[in-house]
């Protein structure tokens, strides 16, 4: 009876890998692959026209960045727009480079936050001053410290600009860097581009990065905002997009011209509150993105887990056929896993095939302890001061 009972937890938990790895495919080839198969199209416009623009950053701090990186912003390959930096009373020089800049580039404007101004996030009280000082419909966000890799990036973003688009989403990750933290982070981007850009091309959009991102200022206007959240110091990016975007009016950028790079951290708490602001905004979801996610990685923990399970009892009991069924449904999961990401990084510029297996292995386990530290933290640090 022992026996029998013994080789039935076998075959059900083999039975659990086969169910647990159905899932797992489906999340693969429906949605981590859609990137993928865009840039396997090609990079064909889909608006026939380029329309003005206007590239809105926030600055606080960050006078070098802004030295290196805006005039790759500023010398775009683009018939008209404007950028316009707005300065959060920083401490450093960037006043000094804003001025400097300015008077090489006809198409800068700068102005800053008031002192005065509290209670409120500033990120995005400085977005929505630059968003009331553009001329244009097309609002272009980014960040100081983001550098387009190509100057055909604004191109790449208006070339989904179609008339029936109110939103392009745009791939951004860290710049190459040696290191196991490094490599950590910039796959732990490429996954979570991997993430909310795909959910947008299979039809639910759900979030956007403000390190490339572009959308209407009229929807912003119809939307009021961000007025719908604006007790959380973050959330100018994704939470507006989750409250606005839809399957018809949001695109995806294609192509090697449309990736932003930033530099990596240089310190691992500045990356881990960028994760725990994440966490908190990702609690206002609006649809099925929050749970759909969470599903996807419990059920990959779930499968690495009924995995090892079924292969320890099915060697202790010889159940061969069981052994060879487990090691066949693993085999199929990871080889299916480890080339749509290989494809994808290849087609995004990013080396990581390395570090993937590891990823992959560890990443629900990273999920628990990053909900555990989010638990564990003061719920009034995350809002605005």
């Amino acid at each position: 009876m022992i026996t029998l009972d013994f080789a039935s937890t076998t075959f059900l938990l083999a039975a659990t890998c086969g169910i647990l790895c159905i899932i797992q495919l489906c999340y693969v080839f429906g949605i981590y692959n859609r990137i993928h198969q865009l840039f396997k199209k090609g990079n064909e416009p889909a608006a026939t026209d380029l329309p003005p623009l206007s590239v809105i950053i926030v600055t606080k701090d960050s006078g070098s960045a802004l030295n290196q990186n805006l005039p790759a912003i500023l010398e775009q390959d683009y018939p008209k727009f404007e950028v316009i930096v707005i300065n959060d009373k920083s401490a450093g020089e960037d006043e000094d480079i804003l001025k400097l800049l300015s008077d090489r580039y006809e198409n800068l404007y700068h102005t800053f936050i008031p002192k005065t101004a509290r209670y409120v996030s500033r990120k995005k009280l400085g977005i929505a001053m630059g968003i009331r000082a553009s001329r244009y419909d097309w609002i272009v966000v980014t960040e100081p410290y983001c550098r387009p890799v190509s100057k055909d990036w604004l191109r790449s973003l208006a070339a989904q600009m179609t008339p029936s688009t109110d939103i392009v989403l745009g791939y951004s990750n860290y710049l190459p860097k040696k290191g196991w933290f490094a490599r950590r982070i910039i796959t732990d981007s490429f996954f979570h581009s991997l993430r909310y850009l795909g959910m947008a091309l299979a039809g639910h959009p759900y979030m956007g990065v403000g390190c490339n991102l572009a959308y209407r200022k009229s929807l912003y206007e119809k939307h009021k905002g961000f007025a719908d959240h604006l007790q959380l110091q973050r959330g100018e990016d994704d939470l507006f997009i989750n409250a606005v975007a839809n399957k018809y009016n949001t695109r995806v950028a294609s192509g090697p011209d449309s990736i932003v790079r930033m530099p990596v951290p240089p310190y691992k708490r500045i990356w881990f509150e960028r994760k725990m602001n994440a966490l908190v905004t990702g609690h206002y979801y609006r649809g099925m993105a929050r749970i759909s996610n969470a599903f996807e990685t419990w059920t990959c923990g779930l499968f690495h887990l009924a995995t090892i399970g079924a292969l320890a009892m099915s060697i202790v009991e010889q159940q061969w056929i069981v052994t060879g069924i487990v090691v066949l449904l693993w085999l199929l999961r990871f080889i299916s896993v480890m080339m749509v990401f290989r494809r994808t990084a290849h087609d995004l510029n990013e080396n990581l095939c390395c570090i993937f297996p590891l990823f992959d292995l560890l990443r629900p386990l990273w999920s628990l302890v990053r909900q555990t530290q989010y638990l564990l933290r003061k719920k009034r640090d995350f809002l605005r001061k």
